[in-house]
């Protein structure tokens, strides 16, 4: 289905490496370079979309997981602080939720040079991945309604299903959350490169506001 060794991704790969290790890059050139690979190994690999059908669920379901645990973990510290004063007058939770930092173990493929590439994909200087992996960080704060958590990962419209660019009676039931949709659809990761993560990293934020007098 893909082989590393392609002579185009592996160019590619080279550029975005070279550009990423001197750490000194215009971004917009490198988002343009996550693209064009992104482009190349999604047009192959969904072509035989049965093929990792599995995995996909896999990945779904354990994102979803570890959105709820950051969703819940989230409020809870929302409901320690928002009736104590010590936090100022207009506390905010921000929770955001980020791919695993260590390149995934159940990814078929292994190679030396892999943890720094995914390194490379997950740089937080460009601008699509800096706030998570959600369509927007989980914000709570005084002046907004609880949001539900099917809401947060749009499962509260119908169909409850983000399965846009696949194929549409292969995926009808897998229930797609937003977050999915996200990576898939709107950063430089190719479907090859996040359907075998597993684990997941949150950051959650407490910002406090004080009124001086």
């Amino acid at each position: 289905m893909l082989n590393i060794h392609d002579y185009e991704i592996q160019y590619i790969e080279q550029e975005i490496l070279m550009r990423y290790q001197s750490c000194r890059y215009d971004a917009q050139e490198y988002e343009h370079l996550l693209l064009i690979r992104r482009y190349i190994i999604n047009r192959r690999v969904l072509e035989h979309q049965e093929e990792i059908l599995p995995d996909i669920i896999a990945f779904n379901d354990a994102l979803t997981d570890a959105l709820k645990k950051m969703y819940d973990e989230a409020y809870h510290m929302w409901d320690k602080i928002k009736i104590d004063k010590d936090f100022g007058d207009d506390p905010e939770v921000t929770a955001m939720c980020f791919l695993e930092a260590t390149y995934p173990k159940a990814h078929p493929i292994q190679e030396d040079d892999r943890q720094e590439f995914w390194d490379a994909l997950s740089d937080y200087r460009h601008s699509s991945y800096q706030n998570g992996i959600t369509l927007v960080p989980l914000s709570i704060n005084r002046s907004c309604e609880k949001e539900s958590f099917e809401s947060f990962i749009g499962m509260d419209c119908p169909p409850p299903n983000w399965n846009e660019g696949f194929d549409a009676e292969l995926t009808k039931d897998l229930h797609l959350t937003s977050a999915f949709h996200n990576i898939f659809f709107h950063m430089g990761f190719a479907i090859t490169d996040f359907i075998y993560v597993r684990q997941f990293e949150k950051e959650i934020k407490i910002e406090m506001n004080y009124t001086i007098k």
